[in-house]
């Protein structure tokens, strides 16, 4: 499936194509702490296009001990994926930024040991459609 992305400020836009099969939530700790949403879907190199902007990267051990390549805006901030160092790279893509991201149904969970425990159940949880006037 093809999607397209771009950051908050719009100053980095790209596409990709991705398997609608393999989105997933992932639980980790880092995604916790760096972008607050924990919905990616993963993509190799040969199918993200990077169409404008320049992503700053910078490499984070995880708690593997494999080294994973993170790229965000500049300016903004938006984390857009986290990619293997090694080649061919594989990007796990943040839905968030992606325009097709209502259509990208998580089909797996990962690092389910850091989840947080009320993640599991959302169903008592207050809902408002949108911000108050």
């Amino acid at each position: 499936m093809k999607v397209e992305g771009q950051c908050h400020c719009g100053q980095i836009a790209y596409t990709a194509e991705v398997d609608p099969a393999k989105v997933t939530i992932c639980h980790c700790v880092d995604c916790q702490i760096l972008s607050g949403a924990p919905y990616i879907a993963f993509v190799r190199t040969d199918r993200f296009k990077l169409l404008h902007g320049e992503v700053h990267h910078y490499v984070k051990t995880a708690e593997s001990g494999r080294k994973r390549l993170h790229g965000l805006c500049t300016i903004c901030g938006t984390r857009l994926y986290a990619a293997s160092i090694e080649e061919p790279r594989t990007y796990s893509l943040r839905t968030g930024p992606l325009k097709q991201r209502g259509v990208l149904k998580p089909t797996r969970r990962n690092w389910c040991d850091s989840a947080q425990p009320w993640s599991e159940d959302l169903s008592g949880i207050a809902q408002v459609a949108k911000q108050p006037g």
